[in-house]
């Protein structure tokens, strides 16, 4: 049985049993495999939990994962590939024999279930990227056994876990795009721990910068004639941004820090130095944004006489890009299991951040939907790390985990299903001009 190919399978004296039922049958499967591995993963979970670790040094987490993947049984079934592409990134790939094997058809459809594993500094998971990780994980088992399940012919599919670091500082899954690790992605599926259910949120691209200024040492008392304020430059920067929050859309976001502001009170400061984050729907929305912050910095320089340095972060974050089709078959998959999803108007007006995995659906089609874990606590807080590492999270992350093989089976199996996904993922493209990523 192909992707996407409608064939009933015959049944005995009472006929054929419908594609439909099939599939339901399929979806069954996954998810008592996802209850069946369930000790198993919590295990899992709680061991990242446990030892949190910082972005690009997960070791730890990047062992369990692989170590996980390598025993899951029957033994070697998964071809693992650590320290893909990253010291603490990973790829496990599993392909049904006579199927999508890998060097078999080179037009198998690989299926992509991606696992975040990096905590946050003095708070550890404060965001749940352990659940993540077990999320992404149960998600691809729970695939695998469904097609394993299959009579007859397996389908030409791989199914694909990425371990992708470093989502809170840094951008991971931003080195891995560029290394090629999403290029023969079909569709790709994780999701994020949150206070509710959601199949989207409005997540948005993010830039983050760092500004230096330059001035000139001298006695404060003394000779401050002779000096160079450069505290006084970051100072009129700051003052600068706080003013142009007027001008600014209501979606816009600008918040920064003085982080180097000198060194002694009876010394004109030589150097200071600002760390900002903006923060807009939109890519187009954030260069626009970037350019009026970035003529706030240079007139604080002009101002006070000093020199200044302004430099980006190694990656921008792009904003998630909505893919219709995924999630409201996600949505149906997920509320035949009892999720309950807020209101669209909810996901137009909630809060938003920003994340790595904008940039994977600028090159992918994909979905990062958001569920809640039992605490109505919130991310980046001490009370979301407890919760995340919580007995009772572990119902919900193994839940939306189910959800997730369900809809990554009716991409495999529903007509028209996938062709209606890329079509989604090209038009969100034109509209943010971008088309010529994907030629």
């Amino acid at each position: 049985m192909r992707p996407g190919e409608e064939r009933p399978v015959q049944g005995g004296e009472s006929g054929g049993v419908s594609e439909l039922s099939l599939l339901e049958l399929l979806k069954l499967c996954a998810a008592e495999r996802i209850d069946e591995a369930a000790e198993r993963l919590g295990a899992l979970s709680r061991a990242i939990w446990s030892e949190p670790e910082l972005a690009y040094e997960e070791h730890r987490a990047h062992g369990l994962l692989t170590r996980f993947f390598e025993r899951e049984p029957p033994a070697a079934s998964w071809a693992v590939q650590p320290h893909y592409q990253l010291p603490t990134a990973f790829r496990a790939e599993w392909a049904p024999p006579g199927g999508g094997a890998p060097g078999a058809d080179a037009r198998a459809l690989q299926l992509g279930f991606l696992c975040e594993y990096d905590a946050l500094p003095g708070i550890g998971h404060a965001c749940g990227h352990n659940l993540i990780a077990e999320v992404g994980a149960a998600a691809a088992l729970g695939l695998r056994a469904a097609l394993e399940s299959l009579p007859g012919p397996p389908p030409p599919v791989k199914v694909i876990v990425l371990g992708t670091p470093a989502e809170e500082d840094g951008g991971g899954k931003i080195d891995l795009i560029e290394a090629g690790a999403f290029k023969n992605l079909d569709v790709v599926f994780m999701a994020h721990p949150s206070q509710e259910n959601a199949a989207y949120l409005l997540d948005v691209a993010e830039h983050d910068v760092t500004v230096k200024y330059y001035g000139k040492a001298s006695h404060a008392a003394a000779y401050p004639w002779e000096g160079v304020n450069a505290l006084d430059a970051a100072v009129l920067a700051y003052n600068n941004l706080s003013v142009l929050r007027q001008q600014m859309k209501p979606a816009w976001r600008a918040h920064g820090i003085i982080k180097n502001g000198g060194v002694k009170p009876n010394i004109i400061p030589s150097y200071s130095e600002l760390i900002y984050y903006f923060r807009a729907p939109s890519m187009k929305e954030l260069r626009d944004l970037t350019k009026k912050a970035e003529d706030c910095f240079r007139a604080a320089a002009l101002a006070t006489g000093c020199t200044v340095e302004i430099k980006g972060g190694a990656h921008d974050y792009y904003n998630v890009l909505p893919n219709k089709t995924l999630w409201k078959t996600y949505m149906e998959n997920g509320k035949k299991l009892g999720i309950e999803f807020i209101s669209e108007d909810k996901i137009l007006n909630g809060p938003s951040g920003s994340t790595d995995f904008g940039n994977v659906t600028f090159v992918v089609p994909g979905i990062h939907p958001y569920f809640y874990i039992g605490s109505d606590a919130l991310n980046h807080t001490e009370q979301y790390t407890e919760a995340a590492g919580s007995q009772e999270a572990q119902f919900y992350a193994l839940r939306v985990a189910k959800a997730l093989a369900m809809t990554a089976l009716d991409v495999i199996f529903k007509p028209g299903l996938l062709e209606k996904i890329r079509e989604d993922f090209k038009l969100k493209l034109q509209e943010e001009e971008f088309l010529n990523t994907v030629e």
